[in-house]
């Protein structure tokens, strides 16, 4: 089920107002009602799915129950090894089995030999990428005792499936959002027109920026032999903005439903397109994402403690693998490792945590020096989601090779100018809204706040005038439920 879908708009007041409602405040009640919502929400898609869900729920509560009291190490190891070992097993068949049979055939085609491996017409699950890690963390942190195993399984079918976050986050720890299933939660008025709001702008960036930024990305990509390289960098910058609108987006979404709910979820960006370095970047862009791989991969390899060799070794290994989580194309390993290219050198110098505060923080205007830094940052970044959009390495080498070519002069020319003039105007509306706001945890959360009630209501009547106007007659699916 979509979000920005008709059938999302009449099922979530329904389990809005039986759930605020009709469980009579009811923990139990309430958590059981949110399995079944959620199992519903994603039962929408291909209810086939469903026994994924419910089979690792069954299996990380069980070990979870038996880590408890196992005090032997080797067991205690043994069953963590389990869960791990079944969860990235579905998710490594699921979403990379054809992968790695393509490339195994390709291998021993290039030593001169030929081997018959079929692959499979395989049906990717929704958000098992998501769902996965969020399992899995509740094993590692239960294993490593930093968090005591609930008893109650609908508290934790709640945690696994929760409606709002499932198909695309944020990933959810379980030492923050699991103790919410498990105490009693009370309407807040305040949290839940805080919720709307953050669903108002989130549907905004989807609608209104990512679908209609897709449409001229999705042309010159699709198209990209015919046009010339000045006009793939418009592309390219395009799709720059599509993907933070629908993804963002969707984690607004997602933040905002939850609280209506009495959820708080931890905020999955924070406005990344204004950071002035890589490092910056990635501790701003999909950060439930980027904070799992640094928890759970990065320090316990060695993290930054170890020599030179060992940080260059490590840094690698998190973006490769991240590049990878992503999707199984060479096109993603590659975007991770280029972006490990652009983190060495803060890395190595120490860099990488210079820029930890909000840029200008306390003012309307940044330095020049930062504009200047968030120019490059940008730049560097589009470059990188060229490979990201591509839709193999030969595509992406061919658009660069393009880019870098004497095209890059000519004046840009594509269909559908006329939409990317206006979609540009939008994008400009868009980035000004996010700056005045970059201090939130959504650009809007405090604008027009102290403003008289009629005022108030015009800008929201604007956002949302604007939402229902570019309203595509036909559904669009957000781009992270591919991976």
């Amino acid at each position: 089920m979509f979000f920005n879908s008709i059938d999302f708009a009449i099922f979530l007041p329904i389990v809005f107002l039986l759930y605020w409602f009709a469980t009579n405040y009811n923990l139990k009640l309430q958590n059981f009602l949110i399995v079944i919502a959620s199992y519903i929400f994603y039962g929408w898609w291909d209810w086939r799915f469903l026994s994924l869900i419910i089979f690792s729920t069954i299996i990380d509560f069980s070990i979870g129950k038996k880590l408890l009291n196992e005090e032997n190490q080797k067991y205690r190891m043994v069953l963590l090894w389990t869960s791990i070992i079944i969860n990235l097993g579905f998710l490594g068949f699921f979403k990379y089995y054809n992968f790695f049979v393509d490339n195994f055939i390709t291998a021993f085609k290039f030593f001169g030999n030929n081997i018959n491996v079929n692959t499979l017409n395989i049906i990717l699950p929704v958000g098992i990428s998501f769902y996965t890690f969020q399992t899995l963390s509740y094993s590692i942190d239960v294993y490593k005792r930093k968090l005591e195993p609930t008893k109650d399984i609908i508290a934790f079918a709640a945690f696994v499936s929760f409606f709002p976050q499932l198909v695309a986050g944020p990933i959810e720890r379980a030492t923050n959002l699991l103790p919410q299933f498990q105490k009693k939660r009370e309407f807040d008025y305040t949290n839940a027109v805080d919720g709307l709001k953050q669903m108002l702008w989130g549907f905004f960036k989807k609608i209104v920026i990512a679908d209609n930024a897709a449409q001229i990305a999705n042309e010159i990509f699709n198209n990209s032999a015919d046009y010339s390289g000045s006009t793939l960098i418009v592309g390219a910058i395009f799709f720059t903005f599509q993907i933070y609108g629908d993804f963002s987006g969707y984690s607004d979404i997602a933040i905002g439903t939850s609280r209506l709910f009495g959820f708080n979820l931890k905020q999955n960006f924070a406005f990344p397109y204004f950071s002035r370095d890589i490092a910056e970047f990635w501790r701003r862009w999909h950060i439930s994402l980027s904070t799992w791989f640094r928890d759970y991969l990065y320090i316990p390899l060695g993290g930054s403690k170890g020599g030179t060799a060992m940080k260059i070794r490590n840094t690698f290994i998190i973006f490769i693998v991240s590049g990878f989580w992503h999707g199984a194309n060479w096109t993603f390993i590659v975007w991770g490792a280029l972006n490990a290219l652009y983190f060495l050198p803060l890395m190595l110098t120490n860099n990488n945590r210079k820029n930890t505060d909000i840029i200008a923080q306390g003012k309307l205007f940044a330095s020049i020096t930062d504009i200047f830094k968030v120019l490059i940052t940008f730049g560097l970044t589009v470059f990188a989601w060229i490979f990201f959009r591509a839709e193999n390495m030969g595509h992406a080498m061919d658009i660069i090779t393009e880019i870098f070519s004497s095209s890059v002069l000519s004046i840009p020319s594509f269909i559908g100018k006329q939409l990317a003039t206006m979609t540009f105007l939008l994008i400009v509306f868009f980035m000004i809204i996010e700056w005045i706001g970059r201090e939130q945890q959504y650009a809007i959360a405090i604008i027009g706040s102290k403003w008289k009630r009629t005022y108030r209501w015009i800008w929201y009547s604007l956002i949302i005038f604007l939402i229902g106007f570019y309203m595509q007659s036909t559904e669009t699916a957000f781009i992270y439920f591919q991976f």
